[in-house]
């Protein structure tokens, strides 16, 4: 069956696909696949970066342009050619490792392509494409969610002297005015937001117990959390220090929470 916006398994695909143009280059797998392109090419040219690695040469401006390049300029075209060395590889995060590999290939960039993916689990490359996915979600969101508390704040001003009856204990009570209920509406639709805004998504980049062992045992004079902090911090988000080989996910349930208040 091919798909049609009739034959879509989500509403969101299907009878809503129009509400929400905006959020599929963010929740979709092409999506997905983008922010983890994004991730393993900054983990890589933050060691390149790192002096102690000696292996990993520093990169020309010329080769950090282009290793840059790889993420930003990533298209549904990429994404499908991931998806067909996946059909070889059976594991979707080492056909993202692949894919750069033949992205870098004949390239200056090809003498790096073993450090692509290194020391890291799957768990790294996907809470922070997660945390990337919501982080950039939020922002499409958060301008509609300004939108319509705009609209309500406009109707609450215009009617600021329009009386209406006021209750209290499920009674008719002193009077009010309808501008003045608008006001409260709008104040609690910004502190709520307030909230959203303060949600900086956690990550981790500490391997597959989240001890650094592989980092360390490689490379025991590099400073890790350092390095794993200026990679998290650079894409926006926050360090989590002490993690098993997950992120331990609390902050989607406060963002998800903090959303539900709004």
């Amino acid at each position: 069956m091919n798909f049609d916006i009739l034959t879509a398994i989500s509403p969101i695909d299907g009878r809503y696909a129009n509400k929400c143009p905006e959020l599929r280059d963010v929740f979709s797998e092409y999506g997905l696949v983008k922010r983890r392109v994004l991730v393993e090419c900054t983990w890589l040219e933050a060691l390149c970066d790192a002096k102690e690695i000696k292996e990993c040469k520093p990169l020309s401006a010329k080769e950090r342009k282009a290793l840059r390049a790889i993420a930003s300029e990533f298209s549904v075209a990429d994404a499908q050619r991931v998806k067909d060395i996946e059909k070889t590889t059976n594991h979707d995060v080492k056909a993202v490792e692949y894919f750069l590999k033949e992205k870098v290939k004949g390239t200056s960039l090809e003498k790096r392509g073993e450090f692509i993916h290194f020391a890291c689990t799957s768990e790294d490359i996907n809470n922070m494409s997660h945390a990337l996915m919501l982080r950039d979600g939020k922002k499409v969101l958060r301008a509609a969610m300004d939108e319509m508390t705009a609209k309500i704040a406009a109707m609450a001003k215009e009617w600021a002297k329009v009386p209406m009856l006021a209750h209290t204990h499920g009674q008719p009570a002193s009077p009010t005015t309808v501008g003045k209920e608008l006001a409260v509406v709008t104040a609690r639709l910004r502190r709520q937001a307030a909230e959203i805004d303060r949600l900086v998504m956690p990550a981790k980049m500490n391997g597959a117990v989240g001890n650094f062992n592989a980092h360390l045992s490689a490379y025991p004079k590099t400073d890790w959390e350092k390095l794993s902090r200026k990679v998290i911090e650079s894409l926006g988000l926050r360090q989590n220090r002490l993690t098993t080989q997950i992120e331990s996910h609390d902050g989607i349930a406060e963002l998800f929470d903090a959303f539900c208040r709004w």
